[in-house]
């Protein structure tokens, strides 16, 4: 979706970016659905920090099983899921890959700001070093496909420079480095102040006609 002034929130779309998603032929999400999905990551946070009582973990494991089970019935295919699909906000809905801010976006670079909360934790007040290609990808692969047709993720290479620390308000930047034909190289880099906690190379396919 071409969106050369897009800044990463509801008060930062162009008029001409909010038409898009006005217009859209795809699921609107219900009242209240982002802030849901911030109460879930702060749930998943506060659960990956703590150390409950057996009594707390039972009737928080029956409360679960019940949401599990009226969610259930609100099923739908991939095609109408709202999650993941909301590129007004950061992290677009979804809880797998931490949630982006962004505050610049051309058609050619990106960039913002992410915190990865204690749910992504790897130890010693790291981030899990699976968590930070998932922060690439998210980034890059949604610049790859900035005013281009879909593409998928060929390879995606990551050089940990030094710890990225949880709690953290880091910055985010991705960029094109070159695009051939359906190729399209990615570079990007996560930086803590002026200190490079991690860099990334992606090489970004462009689907065919057709092509799931």
């Amino acid at each position: 979706m071409p969106a050369p002034e897009y800044r990463g929130t509801p008060e930062g779309l162009t008029d001409g970016l909010a038409a898009v998603l006005r217009n859209r032929e795809e699921p609107r999400p219900p009242a209240g659905y982002a802030s849901m999905i911030d109460a879930l990551r702060a749930l998943l946070d506060e659960i990956t920090g703590s150390l409950p009582s057996a009594e707390v973990v039972t009737d928080a494991t029956r409360q679960f099983m019940e949401l599990t089970r009226r969610f259930e019935k609100f099923a739908v295919d991939e095609r109408r899921q709202v999650s993941g699909r909301l590129i007004e906000i950061p992290g677009r809905g979804q809880v797998m890959a931490p949630a982006i801010a962004i505050d610049e976006h051309t058609n050619v670079r990106a960039s913002g700001h992410i915190s990865f909360g204690r749910f992504y934790l790897g130890g010693n007040g790291a981030v899990h070093g699976g968590a930070i290609p998932l922060a690439f990808d998210e980034l890059m692969g949604r610049l790859a496909n900035t005013g281009r047709a879909p593409s998928r993720t060929a390879y995606l290479h990551v050089n940990y420079r030094s710890i990225t620390p949880i709690g953290k308000r880091l910055r985010i930047e991705a960029y094109f480095a070159a695009e051939e034909g359906r190729k399209r190289i990615l570079r990007g880099v996560i930086r803590d102040g002026d200190t490079v906690c991690a860099d990334a190379e992606g090489l970004f396919v462009a689907l065919r006609p057709g092509q799931p």
